[in-house]
Formats: C-alpha cells, sequence, structure tokens
C-alpha cells in the first residue's frame, strides 16, 4: 500500500529539503536588516505605497517584528511566491507522466486511476509539512539573533494555519494536473489561477460592493498579518480551505478515472 506515495515523496524530499535550507537562509537575511530599517521612517514608506498594495501586504504594521516578518516574508514569499510554487509542482506532476508515457507504465500496475491521484496528492503534502517544519526554526533563530523577541505561538500557529491554505493551491494545481494532458500548459494555467484568486482578494479585500468575490479565493482565509501581528487565529478559514482541498482533489480522482489519457 501507498508504493506511489512514498516512491514520489522519496523522490521530492531532496529537493524539498533544499528549499527549505534556501527559504531559511533568505528569512535570515531579511530579518537581518530588520535593526537597521526599524529606524527608518515607517510612516513615510508607507504612505509611498499605493492603498491597495498597503490593505494586500499590511505594509501598515512593518515597524515592528512581527508586521516586518509578516510583510517580508509571509505575505508574499510565503503566501505568494510558495502558493504559485506548490500549485505548479502539482499541476506538473500527472500531466508530465502522461506527456512523457509514463503514467501507461504506472497503470499496467494492479492500481486503479483513483489510487495513482490520491497518492500523489499525499506525496505533494510532504513538501508542504516539511517546509513548515523548518523554516520556522530558522524564522524564530533570526528572531533571537538580532535581539528581537516574538511569540512562539503566533509563529507556530502561522505555519500551522499555512498548511491548509497550501493544500488548497496543491489541489488547485492537481485538478489542472488531470485535466490538461500537456504539462507545460498545466503549469501555466495553475500559476495563472493562484495568481490570479490572489489578485481578485486583494483588489477586492474592503470594498462594499464586491468584497464578496474575494471569498473565493484561497488567500481570503489564511492573512499572516492577522496571526503575527493581533494573533487572531481564522479556524474557521482552515476548516473552509481543507474541506475545499478535499472537494478539490476528488474532482481531480473523477476526472482522471473517467479522462482518457491519451487526449
Amino acid at each position: 500500500m501507498l508504493e506511489i506515495a512514498r516512491y514520489e515523496a522519496e523522490r521530492r524530499l531532496r529537493g524539498t529539503v533544499a528549499l527549505a535550507v534556501g527559504i531559511g537562509v533568505l528569512s535570515l537575511a531579511f530579518i537581518g536588516f530588520f535593526p537597521s530599517f526599524a529606524d527608518a521612517d515607517i510612516d513615510e514608506l508607507v504612505e509611498a505605497y499605493p492603498p491597495a498594495m498597503q490593505e494586500a501586504f499590511g505594509i501598515q504594521t512593518l515597524g515592528t517584528i512581527e508586521g516586518f516578518l509578516a510583510v517580508e516574508i509571509y505575505q508574499f514569499m510565503w503566501l505568494l511566491l510558495l502558493g504559485l510554487y506548490v500549485a505548479y509542482a502539482a499541476a506538473n506532476s500527472v500531466a508530465e507522466d502522461v506527456e512523457r508515457d509514463r503514467m501507461d507504465l504506472v497503470l499496467s500496475l494492479p492500481v486503479s486511476r483513483g489510487r495513482v491521484v490520491l497518492e500523489t496528492f499525499a506525496a505533494l503534502a510532504v513538501p508542504v509539512l516539511v517546509l513548515n517544519a523548518i523554516v520556522p526554526v530558522a524564522v524564530y533563530g533570526g528572531v533571537v539573533a538580532v535581539g528581537e523577541s516574538i511569540s512562539v505561538q503566533d509563529l507556530a500557529m502561522v505555519h500551522l494555519l499555512s498548511i491548509p491554505y497550501l493544500l488548497a493551491c496543491t489541489a488547485i494545481g492537481l485538478v489542472l494536473s488531470v485535466t490538461v494532458s500537456r504539462a507545460t500548459v498545466a503549469n501555466r494555467l495553475a500559476i495563472a489561477v493562484v495568481f490570479v484568486l490572489f489578485l481578485i482578494e486583494s483588489i477586492t479585500v474592503g470594498t462594499d460592493d464586491y468584497g464578496w468575490i474575494g471569498n473565493g479565493s484561497p488567500t481570503h482565509y489564511y492573512d499572516p498579518t492577522e496571526i503575527l501581528v493581533e494573533s487572531t487565529y481564522d479556524l474557521t478559514g482552515a476548516a473552509i480551505l481543507l474541506i475545499a482541498t478535499a472537494v478539490l482533489v476528488l474532482i481531480a480522482r473523477a476526472l482522471f478515472s473517467r479522462g482518457d489519457i491519451g487526449a
């Protein structure tokens, strides 16, 4: 059991650890700038940004270590770039095997198409878990090294609650991977969909007439700034993301089970 999941997870593990180390080092570099950054005129810096960008990235909070981490690491690098990355990786998973005729070999074994999809998703979840286990250690160490302090609970929660968000982005990529047989097309679509959803939430947030449109974006249910700066944990949002992930994975399973691999 779970042979496909184990194989795919092991194949991705080395790259995931390397990515985690890279993000950890980059995070340390950002944190190293905070002492000199904190002495700058934050109000003048904030006013230089458009209101929409201030709202999207929570730039008003840059003067504190919590706000600095939220803006420089979690709102941009974690929420946007990592969300794009996991969607891209998921979109590449099944589509690449189909495009290169490896899927025919896999399905020649006594495994169902539905099992292939479920175990592929399980393997894609491993990088999400590994990244959320390694990076917070580096972030906390960097904060302590520059003489600042941060709530360990809030730091843990910003990573814990990012898991449902990243899994939802992964599930979006997986649906595209079983829908489009060309990996390059699936990859680009995954990046476009996640980025557009991020933009929709960023543009409509705080508006009276169109705010409801952002409810369809995964970013609506995960806000690192609220967690780090206000110690507010949106558990309901996390539950919605997990339900959406389950629905998307089941849709991917159904599409792949009924689709024509050669199409």
